[in-house]
C-alpha cells in the first residue's frame, strides 16, 4: 500500500474506490485527489499493477494499524514448538523411569517435542548395549504419544532420540 505523495505518480487514471467501498469509477487522479482531501482522508494506491491502478480514499494511519495488529494476532496464534529434554542414565530405577516416561508423555500430549537423551557415566560407557536396550524400551514405551523417524545416535558420552508428536495417538 503507498500514499500517493511517497512517489511520484506517473499515471493519469485511476479506478476510485470511496471510503465507504463503493466504486466511483475512472476518473483522473488530480480529481481523486482532490475527493480525498475534501473527505479529510489520504488517496491510498492498492493496485498498482492494475490497468487503471486502483486508488481508495481511505485513512492511511487507521490502516498501518490495522496491518500491525493483524499481523500480531497472527504470531500470537501461530503455534511454537518447545522441545523438552528427559534425561536417563542406565541403572534407573523403575520409579524414576516410570516418572520420566509419564512427563514425555505429557509433554507430547501437549504439542512439544521432546529429546530424550541417555547419560553415560564412567563404567557404563563398556556396556554400551545395555544403553540402546534401555533407548529401545522407552521408544516402546512412548509409541502412540510420539514418533521418532530417528535411531539412537551416540554423542560423546549421551546417546540421544528426538520425539515428535504423534496426532493420530491422541
Amino acid at each position: 500500500m503507498l500514499k500517493p505523495g511517497d512517489r511520484a505518480i506517473t499515471f493519469t487514471k485511476v479506478r476510485l474506490v470511496g471510503e465507504d467501498g463503493e466504486q466511483l469509477g475512472l476518473i483522473s487522479y488530480s480529481d481523486a485527489k482532490a475527493k480525498a482531501q475534501d473527505a479529510g482522508l489520504d488517496l491510498v494506491l492498492v493496485a498498482e499493477k492494475s490497468d487503471p491502478p486502483v486508488c481508495r480514499i481511505m485513512d492511511y494511519g487507521k490502516l498501518l494499524f490495522e496491518q500491525k495488529k493483524n499481523l500480531k494476532t497472527q504470531r500470537k496464534r501461530s503455534l511454537t514448538q518447545k522441545v523438552k529434554e528427559v534425561k536417563f542414565h542406565v541403572n534407573v530405577d523403575k520409579h524414576d523411569y516410570d516418572y520420566k516416561i509419564n512427563h514425555a508423555r505429557v509433554f507430547l500430549n501437549k504439542g512439544n517435542k521432546v529429546k530424550i537423551t541417555l547419560a553415560l557415566r564412567g563404567r557404563e560407557m563398556a556396556h554400551k548395549e545395555m544403553a540402546f536396550e534401555l533407548m529401545t524400551r522407552i521408544t516402546e514405551d512412548l509409541k502412540g504419544f510420539g514418533k521418532s523417524d530417528v535411531i539412537p545416535k551416540f554423542q560423546g558420552r549421551n546417546i540421544t532420540v528426538p520425539f515428535a508428536p504423534d496426532k493420530t495417538g491422541k
